[in-house]
């Protein structure tokens, strides 16, 4: 501790895990024996060891908590969409409904107070719920009838159903083809179904549909950034910043006060993007706020398997996924060469095993400038791209939630029967990553999938979800270890952008959260069952459980 610094802030628990790999002799938790407190002033740790040795610190200015659990390094989520949430969010969750009869009987509820010219929204439609028919709006025309302007987003965020009024509304009778294998579905006789693949299209509807206020989108980001905190996040990789007014939200909400988690944007560039707008992008970077920064570029290869915009090697079951969201793919490698050369971190969006062995050898192949790139989501692929993945130093950044949540053992599931028995025994490989010297962050998509970093945790190293024990898991061998888990919410998402951090020292961001288990000793069960009792971002507590 410095000579003459005073604590702020003294917080002590019954143990702590540093995650500091030259912290201690310890190899699971790499923390020192006996240490329990921490003690913080101007955002930083300034001393940690046992309560009586931190305690001894303490003055009349200090403020002391004791918080009965484990401290570890606050999560950082590797992989979200929180401004894009505000939007997507709308209207009812549809994430539990199993089947067409729960989603008719759902919109039937959202609809009951709305007038007859008010739109009915909902979000997080598993596509699975269609089995084997084709996924069209005749589920929303037979709970609203044909007269209620109505927009579903499907949980993979590619891919959304509007009703034929809300088409219409938008002027949409016929097919239509965007870039970035977006389209309007269309049935034999040429009528659309109200399927909308990838982001053109959909934003067709979305155009259309009655925005939330200013005021209010401020509102619900803030809200949303405080349940965040409540999770034991303190950061956040946002994987999108295309909205112009992003900047004035932002500002708006850190006018109230500090944001609850600290956002790094990596905003997009599409094959569409010019190359003044790409000039731009490398501009932009670490231009910010208090607590946000742009800090990357995100590329998209391909879309998703449940919408047939991933990118195979050879066609899905439905004869989809053939091709690459980059018309010359060419121009895919031309543009991260270039982000490359001027310092930006990419990160791609690559689903399919062919648009993650391109993105892979693209990222492999370029010329070393220190700037660490990463993949995004790698849902299945063969083995020989993940081991050149590790060689090349290149992170994955995966989601484990998207493999327990929406695929199944028996392979019943649409994912799983698209890609055929092959593909989908590759399904989220995370333990060959890390087999293969790969960084691993974790993430959870949101709203793809929920936010809460303890479930998430334990579904890495269970494969199932944690809250049904009933549940088959999904390739078991590729589970995770509790070392590995917490890792991969606290320092591998560091290393994902090329820096260090993510762990406890003396000297570091005083950034840490307090738990009710120990995710170290806790089985995977009663860790997605755990409870935040603190969190400590930059010294700014964030989060306390009354």
């Amino acid at each position: 501790m410095s000579a003459g610094t005073i604590p702020e802030i003294i917080v002590r628990a019954n143990n702590v895990h540093t995650m500091n790999s030259n912290a201690g002799n310890d190899s699971e938790n790499d923390t020192p024996e006996g240490v329990s407190a921490i003690a913080v002033s101007g955002g930083l740790i300034t001393a940690m060891g046992a309560r009586s040795e931190i305690e001894a610190l303490a003055t009349s200015a200090t403020e002391v908590i004791d918080v009965p659990g484990t401290i570890v390094p606050a999560f950082t989520d590797a992989h979200a969409h929180p401004i894009m949430s505000l939007s997507m969010t709308r209207g009812v969750d549809l994430s539990a409904c199993r089947n067409q009869d729960q989603v008719a009987e759902a919109l039937r509820e959202e609809a009951a107070d709305r007038g007859p010219d008010e739109w009915v929204l909902g979000w997080g439609l598993d596509p699975n719920v269609f089995a084997d028919e084709a996924i069209t709006n005749a589920v929303i025309h037979r709970a609203l009838g044909t007269e209620t302007k109505a927009f579903l987003s499907l949980f993979d965020a590619h891919s959304a159903i509007a009703s034929e009024p809300a088409l219409a509304e938008a002027g949409i009778f016929e097919a239509r083809t965007y870039p970035g294998n977006s389209s309007v579905v269309v049935d034999e006789s040429g009528r659309p179904t109200g399927h909308l693949l990838e982001f053109a299209a959909m934003e067709e509807i979305r155009s259309i549909i009655p925005a939330l206020s200013f005021k209010e989108q401020v509102d619900a980001l803030i809200d949303l950034l405080n349940a965040m905190a409540a999770q034991g996040i303190a950061a956040m990789h946002v994987m999108d910043m295309n909205d112009p007014e992003t900047v004035d939200l932002l500002t708006a909400a850190e006018a109230r006060g500090p944001l609850p988690v600290k956002l790094r944007f990596s905003p997009w560039c599409a094959p569409t993007t010019t190359d003044a707008e790409v000039a731009e992008l490398v501009e932009s970077q670490s231009q910010g706020g208090d607590r946000w920064h742009i800090g990357g570029v995100k590329l998209f290869i391909d879309g998703t398997v449940e919408g047939g915009t991933a990118w195979l090697e050879t066609p899905d079951s439905k004869g989809e996924s053939t091709t690459s969201a980059w018309a010359a793919i060419g121009d895919y490698a031309t543009r991260v060469r270039e982000l490359n050369a001027a310092g930006v971190p990419t990160a791609t969006h690559a689903i399919g095993e062919r648009g993650i062995r391109e993105v892979v050898e693209t990222l492999a192949a370029l010329p070393d400038t220190g700037v660490q790139h990463r993949v995004e989501h790698i849902e299945s692929v063969a083995k020989d791209v993940i081991d050149q993945l590790g060689a090349a130093g290149i992170a994955a950044s995966m989601q484990p939630t998207h493999c327990t949540h929406y695929t199944a053992a028996d392979g019943s599931d649409d994912w799983s029967q698209r890609l055929g028995e092959v593909r989908a025994a590759r399904a989220w490989c995370t333990r060959d990553v890390i087999d293969a010297g790969g960084v691993l962050a974790l993430g959870s998509d949101y709203p793809v999938a929920p936010f809460s970093a303890l479930p998430i945790m334990a579904d890495a190293q269970l494969r199932r979800p944690v809250e049904d024990a009933d549940v088959a898991p999904v390739l078991p061998e590729q589970g995770l270890s509790p070392a590995e888990a917490l890792a991969g919410y606290t320092t591998e998402p560091y290393a994902a952008i090329g820096e260090v951090g993510g762990f406890l020292a003396v000297g570091r961001a005083a950034t840490f959260t307090v738990l009710d288990v120990d995710p170290l000793a806790a089985a995977p069960e009663d860790l997605g069952q755990g409870q935040v009792l603190l969190t400590v971002s930059d010294g700014i507590i964030t989060h306390r459980r009354r």
